[in-house]
């Protein structure tokens, strides 16, 4: 099989192109490539089509361009708790089979096809299935929880399938029925004439709004929608080592489809608390560790507390001074999707005591004579 192209190889615009300069190289490509524009390569011309509209998909969304840049072609499925097909798709325009069902999501280029090739006598019909809408949500976890990784139950409120109809909108025991006015298609068809000769065209049957059904009798719980507004708990497991901002897939566990469309998908954007002691970069953990002047002169052993509640040992060398780093290998976050983990750097800050016995006090004076007065101060030239 082969390797997917970079989304953005694929367009030829730079990683920071704007949502204007991502519709300019659509359009340019898309009418190029259109199967219908190239009879004599067709093949060809269809799969770098859905190439380059699979491409404009993900990247002219704001969340799945998100994603992309995050995670790749195949990041985002390894998080995902649902049941619902691959997480990136191709345009609802493309019916699969080398012709063009919409050109609505172009705007004015699908005018152009419409009348270049044809495209207004064929339009999508409310009849088919229809995938569900994406959900989003935020979640806060806290620092330790992003560390270590976490299971969370989380509460969402979205449209399922109705139980008393089982989604067909008409009451138990009755069922929709064909509609008379367009036979089921859900649209119907007519001959315009124009200044260019007869047309034929199609429109959505205003009798079934484009179903092809009829309910006589709707469901009384769900009014003949089909569907209900539920609150649904799920799990969702956090990997160790996400950062803030992060979103998390979870497939099938969206809106639900109508007329057997699948579900939509679940984004979870993870929000990290901030912490008293840790911070982050990257993957690593910064934090500061304070200690004593006699330590930072004589050396000393500190223990250091880990994020996962371990503390690790470390010797300071004698003469440290305030504001000098130390690094623990391996003790930062873990990489998310990788085996690669960050350090724990701490910065050690030297304290000054504020009060002093009459004991230390006198010790301190006996030090200083010995010292000598103050440390020499360095002169700078008239450059600096």
């Amino acid at each position: 099989m082969a390797q997917k192209r970079d989304y953005y190889e694929v367009l030829g615009v730079d990683r920071n192109a704007s949502d204007e300069e991502l519709k300019k190289a659509f359009r340019k490509l898309a009418k190029k490539y259109h199967p219908d524009a190239n009879p004599d390569n067709k093949q060809e011309a269809e799969k770098k089509f859905k190439e380059v509209n699979e491409a404009y998909e993900v990247l002219s969304d704001k969340q799945k361009r998100q994603m992309y840049d995050q995670f790749g072609f195949d990041g985002p499925q390894n998080f995902g708790g649902g049941q619902g097909g691959g997480y990136y798709s191709y345009g609802s325009g493309f019916d699969g089979f080398g012709g063009f069902s919409d050109f609505s999501d172009f705007g004015d280029l699908g005018d152009i096809f419409s009348s270049f090739f044809g495209g207004g006598s064929r339009t999508r019909s409310s009849s088919s299935s229809k995938r569900g809408a994406d959900l989003k949500m935020n979640l806060e976890i806290s620092f330790e929880e992003a560390y270590l990784g976490v299971e969370k139950e989380i509460s969402i409120n979205r449209n399922e399938k109705c139980s008393s109809c089982n989604g067909t909108g008409a009451k138990r025991g009755t069922s929709p029925e064909k509609c008379s006015v367009c036979g089921g298609t859900g649209k119907i068809k007519q001959v315009v004439t124009t200044p260019f000769g007869q047309m034929a065209t199609q429109k959505i049957c205003s009798h079934c709004g484009g179903s092809g059904k009829v309910i006589k009798e709707p469901c009384p719980d769900c009014k003949g929608k089909g569907i209900n507004k539920k609150a649904i708990k799920l799990k969702v497991k956090i990997p160790e080592g996400i950062d803030d901002g992060q979103t998390i897939v979870l497939k099938g566990e969206g809106e639900s489809g109508s007329n057997g469309g699948t579900k939509g998908n679940l984004y979870i954007v993870v929000h990290i608390k901030k912490h008293p002691i840790y911070t982050r970069k990257a993957e690593h953990v910064l934090c500061d560790i304070p200690i004593t002047i006699t330590g930072a002169a004589l050396g000393t052993d500190v223990e250091i507390p880990m994020v996962d509640g371990t503390k690790e040992r470390y010797r300071i060398p004698e003469g440290t001074q305030t504001g000098t780093k130390f690094t623990i290998k391996n003790k930062g976050f873990k990489r998310v999707n990788g085996n690669w983990r960050g350090d724990f750097v701490f910065t050690v800050i030297v304290q000054t005591p504020k009060r002093l016995t009459r004991e230390q006090r006198e010790l301190l004076l006996e030090l200083a004579k010995t010292m000598k007065e103050q440390p020499p101060i360095r002169k700078k030239g008239i450059f600096g």
